[in-house]
């Protein structure tokens, strides 16, 4: 798709649009134009719990770049350098895990929208010294399009989650809700009143500073219905890995069952979610 511009995605946001994605694991070649196929706007890379290393991401954000879809790359652990380095490798946006506080944030930020710069110069800028109309010019051109996108996935950052949204240059959050049931001791327990109360109130909050936000289910599609109506705007369905096993465990719940071949070949009569 010749005609992709790299601020695609921040463009349908400013618009007032849902934009979809889905977590992509595997690096095969074809399975890029399959992705491409199915009517997203963005593919979730996840370094932090996948094996991915740095030439396969980078051939993967240039690929979907290349059919049009925005690459979001989660780094592993909330590090400047890394952020930069993803971006060198061909991401549009970048998710740093389980952020807690506003300097992780404004580290991100840094990363993201004022690179190449680091340093002391950064650290200048940061702090609000504005920089000179070449250099500013420079930077806007050579980040635009960047995203900075911040996991909220703890009661922490819950607790200072004003602080933490109101850092500018942030513009999205993707809630974690697997490490958020956890952190809140009530593990995948995603329909326990508290943690539906405690992600309705990132996503008001979120959107209140204008931010995009997102969360990541590999269950159901109701339950991403359910959250678009209450704002969120970044879907984060599944992902390959998940879409597999789920349906070929249904089909092979649905051939065993119709041949009466349970108990063979290790087959078993357990309850499937599609």
């Amino acid at each position: 798709m010749s005609h992709f511009q790299k601020d695609d995605l921040k463009q349908k946001l400013v618009q007032g649009k849902t934009v979809y994605g889905t977590c992509v694991t595997s690096n095969a070649p074809r399975w890029v134009s399959v992705v491409a196929d199915s009517g997203l706007d963005f593919v979730f890379l996840d370094t932090e719990h996948i094996a991915i290393d740095r030439a396969d991401l980078s051939r993967m954000c240039l690929a979907y770049q290349a059919k049009g879809l925005t690459p979001i790359v989660r780094i592993r652990r909330p590090d400047p350098y890394r952020a930069s380095q993803a971006l060198d490798d061909g991401a549009i946006g970048v998710i740093a895990p389980y952020l807690e506080n506003p300097t992780q944030i404004r580290e991100l930020v840094g990363a993201i929208k004022y690179r190449p710069l680091k340093g002391e110069k950064l650290e200048e800028m940061l702090r609000g010294k504005n920089p000179s109309a070449e250099l500013k010019g420079y930077l806007d051109r050579f980040n635009h399009g960047n995203l900075c996108i911040a996991n909220i996935e703890s009661i922490p950052a819950v607790e200072r989650l004003d602080d933490l949204l109101g850092i500018e240059g942030l513009d999205a959050v993707f809630i974690g809700p697997h490490d958020l049931s956890i952190n809140m001791g009530i593990p995948e327990q995603y329909d326990h009143p508290d943690f539906v109360a405690t992600v309705t109130t990132i996503i008001q909050k979120a959107r209140k500073n204008g931010l995009g936000v997102g969360i990541h289910f590999s269950l159901e599609p109701q339950r991403q219905i359910d959250w678009i109506k209450e704002g969120v705007n970044m879907v984060v369905h599944s992902s390959d890995m998940a879409l597999f096993s789920q349906r070929l465990r249904a089909d092979l719940h649905h051939i065993k069952s119709s041949t009466g071949d349970f108990g063979h070949n290790g087959g078993s009569e357990e309850s499937v979610t599609v």
